[in-house]
């Protein structure tokens, strides 16, 4: 076991890997990295899978059944993505058992439905009924539509990885939603315990749109704030939730069994290639927290990520005092938030138009 990563994993950060394939599953690399990268998670998208599909011909022999049987492509994707975050599940089902909060693998619902909510809510039932296992968790999107979904899947006793959060403001109405969801179980009588959660706050993508903004601006001071802002932002993030968990509401919960929705810290790739590869586990270390990483980073992390404690509680100040001066050099925060979930919701729509084109293809290769 990489010693770099049992130190993330004891300073209490969850490493859950971003990405998932049959071929993971059935070679045994996914066991291996529960083993030997203290991995305990799994979180996938529609670009996931796309690639997955694409690269592997482990798919083939179910495409072909399923195009026999008629199924039109939608259910053909249904079919492959489910059956294979069954089987995550299964792999996971261990840890799941030994440490209840983890041992997840999610799977988005269609991503067409972001800004509908009855959809969107039909779509988590099914998804959730189609797996069938109870380490699952449906990834919802955090639009204004998907809030009341995430509501109502939680209060039905489905657990849900809240997707494509970017600014404080929703994170809160994300966790309002969590609770309201909580309480709405309570009163149909359900297992609160039962009921699992995590808030994914997306990173790298701020410092990438903060960062092109500086650089317009020009001037030394600007430019020294490059690759901060994104850190920022979580640290604030993280404030909301602390002072959220510390209220009589989320006490009242937590005594009737409830468990706490976790942050999860999801784009955390580096996209800038001048920056520490690391940068984004390394400064988001925080006990009760899930850091979701693409294989790279994992790996990258393994070799020399560098654990320095807990550099998040009690740190929301000094995220706010560099978003303010970001505010002071004419940077517009709340706009840089707003166009990357407008942004982030185009890419989940995008993303899910690739995948179906990728297996109308194998669909058709298969038949052909």
């Amino acid at each position: 076991m990489s010693d770099r990563m049992k130190a993330l994993a004891d300073a209490g950060v969850s490493i859950w890997l971003d990405d998932l394939s049959r071929e993971r599953i059935e070679t045994g690399n996914l066991a291996e990295l529960v083993k030997d990268r203290s991995v305990v998670g799994v979180t996938t998208n529609p670009t996931i899978f796309a690639s997955a599909i694409a690269e592997g011909e482990r798919y083939d022999e179910q495409v072909r059944r399923l195009v026999a049987e008629g199924r039109p492509v939608d259910e053909v994707i249904f079919e492959l993505t489910t059956e294979d975050v069954r089987n995550a599940c299964d792999v996971l089902a261990p840890v799941a058992e030994s440490t209840p909060d983890d041992g997840r693998v999610s799977i988005e619902v269609e991503p067409d439905l972001a800004n509908d909510t009855d959809a969107t809510i039909a779509s988590a039932r099914k998804l959730w009924q189609a797996v069938d296992r109870p380490n699952a968790l449906i990834k919802i999107p955090a639009t204004l539509e998907g809030l009341p979904a995430i509501t109502t899947a939680i209060a039905e006793g489905i657990s849900v990885n809240v997707t494509l959060i970017f600014s404080e403001e929703r994170y809160r109405a994300v966790m309002d939603a969590y609770l309201t969801g909580l309480e709405q179980a309570r009163e149909a009588g359900r297992d609160l315990s039962t009921i699992r959660s995590v808030a994914s706050f997306f990173v790298s993508r701020v410092d990438s749109e903060v960062d092109k903004r500086l650089e317009a601006v020009g001037s030394d001071v600007a430019l020294a704030l490059r690759g901060k802002a994104a850190v920022a932002n979580a640290l604030v993030a993280y404030g909301a939730f602390e002072e959220v968990t510390a209220s009589d509401r989320w006490r009242a919960l937590a005594d009737a069994g409830a468990n706490v929705q976790r942050p999860l810290w999801a784009s955390t790739g580096v996209k800038n290639p001048d920056y520490d590869d690391t940068m984004y586990v390394t400064q988001l270390v925080a006990p009760g927290t899930v850091n979701t990483m693409p294989e790279k980073t994992l790996e990258a992390f393994a070799d020399h990520g560098e654990v320095l404690g807990d550099v998040v509680t009690g740190r929301a100040g000094e995220g706010r005092a560099i978003l303010e001066r970001l505010t002071e050099l004419g940077i517009d925060v709340d706009d840089v938030l707003l166009v990357l979930e407008q942004e982030g919701v185009a890419k989940f729509k995008g993303s899910w138009t690739d995948l179906v084109e990728t297996v109308r293809t194998q669909m058709e290769n298969v038949a052909g």
